[in-house]
């Protein structure tokens, strides 16, 4: 099941998001072809990842931003960034760019430190930016529990793309989470699950004054928990490119 788009297109620019892309795509080109030998790119993450035992030791502090741009490699990176590109834009346009900004780096510190306390006294490297990329999804849902996300579902050989409510797809999203999490050793490497769980929940948690400044649950019953524009129906076979219809004034103006 793979996200493709959601039905809530922007209404301005997402500049911030554009910028974070750029620094992770940019970022990957430059380490992915700049080291002669495998050992010299393991120093490389051991500088500028996050490692666990050295963060609670209170050593490479820096580390906690520097690995929210580092990533193990090309799936990883495309992976969060079509997560980043489906779900930043409306929360940029929420938020405004620099307080979205400072949101994004919050959420990917706090998710480095809850996968930080899951293993203390682990050695392995955590890169990638899927906690603050959770933490944006956290926000999502609660912003937008009822917007329509496109998502691929692939069974074997049957390929169909479906839309469904956001909550439904973020809401499997951090229950798998949270099974990993209680299925996996996270000193062993692997999929960083708490720093996911932390980062949504982090996410949501920072959205809320947001929320609350939209009018909290007035805000979902005036809107049903569907954006407070027109979304765009598509069609399950195509995605075309989707365009913020004119917002009118009435009682979903802001």
């Amino acid at each position: 099941m793979f996200p493709l788009r959601d039905h809530n297109p922007s209404g301005s620019t997402p500049y911030v998001v554009y910028l974070l892309m750029a620094a992770n795509i940019l970022g990957y080109l430059w380490y992915s072809t700049s080291f002669a030998t495998d050992r010299s790119l393991m120093m490389f993450y051991d500088s500028f990842a996050a490692i666990p035992r050295e963060i609670m030791a209170g050593e490479a502090p820096l580390t906690l931003l520097t690995s929210m741009f580092i990533h193990g490699g090309l799936m990883h990176l495309a992976g969060n960034m079509l997560f980043l590109w489906i779900f930043g834009d409306n929360m940029e346009d929420e938020m405004g760019h620099l307080p979205f900004l400072l949101f994004y780096v919050v959420c990917g510190v706090g998710a480095t430190l809850a996968h930080v306390v899951s293993a203390p006294s682990s050695n392995v490297p955590l890169v990638g930016a899927s906690g603050a990329i959770a933490g944006v999804m956290g926000g999502y849902l609660l912003m937008f529990p009822k917007a329509q996300v496109d998502i691929l579902i692939i069974l074997v050989v049957f390929f169909r793309i479906v839309p469904v409510p956001a909550f439904v797809m973020l809401g499997l999203w951090l229950g798998m989470q949270f099974i990993g999490g209680v299925g996996a050793d996270p000193s062993l490497g692997g999929v960083a699950y708490w720093a996911h769980a932390g980062g949504f929940l982090i996410g949501l948690a920072l959205t809320l004054p947001l929320w609350i400044a939209r009018g909290g649950p007035r805000f979902w019953r005036r809107t049903d928990g569907h954006p407070p524009h027109p979304e765009t129906h598509l069609s399950s076979s195509r995605i075309p490119r989707v365009r913020r219809i004119p917002r009118q004034p009435g009682p979903w103006g802001k």
